[in-house]
């Protein structure tokens, strides 16, 4: 799987004492409701994140894994990674602007003569 935007920030590396080590980025989509996504990069991987810099825009692959815990009060609950393995630099930004969304296509704008207050069904963020 991959995924497509901007770099909105580069952690650190991080060590664990177990000598683990991972770094973390978050890049936001480009599409009609933008999402940050944290990514992790494990190991040998976070050296990938060293040419880039924040404003990039870049294409990741990435797995996305989940798993199960259960509270000390019996309670289950799940959660969800998502790990890249590779990243390639689409282009080098000037820098981050997260008030800026990607250019909509024309269908987000109304009709010329239409109703501003009437919204199509695919809209929905959700």
């Amino acid at each position: 799987m991959e995924l497509q935007g901007i770099i909105k920030k580069l952690g650190e590396v991080q060590t664990f004492p177990s000598g683990f080590q991972k770094r973390e980025m978050v890049l936001v989509t480009e599409e009609q409701y933008p999402q940050p996504i944290s990514i992790e990069f494990l190991k040998e991987k976070g050296d990938l994140l060293n040419p880039l810099k924040e404003g990039d825009k870049v294409k990741v692959s990435i797995n996305i894994g989940g798993r199960e815990w259960t509270s000390p009060q019996g309670d289950v609950k799940y959660f969800n990674s998502i790990t890249g393995w590779k990243i390639e630099n689409i282009e080098s930004g000037g820098g981050f602007e997260p008030t800026q969304a990607a250019p909509s296509s024309s269908a987000s704008t109304p009709a010329q003569g239409g109703n501003v207050f009437e919204e199509d069904e695919d809209d929905l963020p959700f």
